[in-house]
């Protein structure tokens, strides 16, 4: 018994590049602690101190921010998004 053939699975444009938005808000925590990394792979062996403690702060303190507003504009372009369109889940 040879089952008919499917049609293809595929979701509807929209609702794609919402979840992808979403893929990409799960991912800024990792890459935070990617930014906050850096400095402490940018230390080599002859400067224990890694430069200027200054520079340091203000790159961090950057990283942040940059992390802040970049959550930021993906929440309000997520927003963009219907709140009211049925979420794709198994048929009841």
């Amino acid at each position: 018994m040879s089952r008919p053939p499917q049609p293809p699975v595929y979701l509807e444009r929209r609702s794609y590049r919402r979840r992808r938005l979403i893929d990409a808000i799960r991912l800024l925590p990792f890459l935070g602690f990617i930014l906050f990394l850096l400095p402490l792979l940018a230390i080599n062996g002859s400067d224990a101190t890694g430069g200027s403690t200054a520079w340091g702060g203000l790159y961090l303190f950057a990283a942040w921010a940059g992390l802040i507003a970049l959550s930021a504009g993906l929440v309000r372009w997520l927003s963009h998004f219907d709140d009211d369109e049925p979420e794709e889940g198994p048929p009841q």
